[in-house]
């Protein structure tokens, strides 16, 4: 963080409204964090396209379940005599397949992120938050800024914390990622995975290339805001939790 920060700014608090977009959102992410991974673990494989199942190949297979490469089926039938026809086959395997509350929660808890997400946005760019802490002044968009704070980072030579929003340049950069791509990302991949939606707005399935393709972008999405989230507390702690904290409530 740049030292050149005026004794105002210094005294600068976060807004109200920044405080309880700040805590709804974060319960928002746990709750669909908690909500997708149980989700992922009733069918842990990930494809690209517009149709995929046990079946079918899959770009990868994630180790976090029993359903993991399980292999338990009878001989795959095929419905028709055609090369392309769609192929059935029964389980011979007895899988992990709870998923109906997940669903259910991880559904709920996202209306309140987008929900929670619009107001910030709106009261954001209104209040000119963005302008005043988010987005990089001028004088910090270099190469020489971005590193010269990103080693500062990495060899943890780490700025007290306020208890206000006053970021270095690789914070601002991080939000300016998340708020704007991240977020957003995570949001319409979602949208495009139901079918709901996407009969009404067909063009989602093309955007990402089909609904397959969505979870996929989807996860890694997930992937990346969770490596944020951890990072995040992490540099929380490392600054001053209880001052930080106390900003923020």
């Amino acid at each position: 963080m740049n030292d050149n920060t005026t004794l105002s700014q210094k005294k600068e608090h976060h807004s109200t409204w920044v405080k309880w977009t700040h805590w709804i959102i974060s319960i928002a992410f746990v709750t669909l964090l908690f909500s997708g991974i149980e989700i992922l673990m009733v069918h842990p494989r990930l494809y690209w396209g517009e149709t995929g199942n046990d079946l079918t190949p899959a770009l990868f297979e994630l180790p976090i379940s029993r359903n993991y490469k399980h292999g338990g089926w009878e001989k795959p039938t095929a419905f028709f005599n055609d090369k392309a026809s769609p192929v059935t086959a029964g389980r011979t395997y007895d899988i992990f397949n709870e998923n109906g509350w997940g669903r259910s929660l991880h559904f709920l808890a996202a209306w309140f992120l987008v929900v929670t997400g619009l107001i910030y946005l709106f009261a954001g760019f209104l209040k000119r938050h963005f302008r005043r802490h988010i987005f990089l002044r001028s004088g910090e968009i270099s190469r020489h800024s971005f590193l010269t704070d990103l080693r500062n980072h990495l060899s943890m030579k780490i700025p007290a914390a306020t208890g206000g929003p006053q970021y270095s340049v690789l914070q601002k950069f991080s939000y300016v990622v998340v708020i704007f791509m991240l977020l957003p990302l995570i949001v319409f991949t979602g949208f495009t995975m139901s079918p709901a939606i996407t009969a009404a707005y067909p063009f989602m399935l093309k955007i990402f290339g089909g609904v397959q393709s969505a979870r996929t972008i989807h996860f890694f999405a997930f992937v990346l805001l969770f490596l944020f989230l951890f990072i995040h507390i992490f540099m929380v702690i490392r600054s001053g939790f209880r001052q930080k904290m106390r900003g923020m409530i």
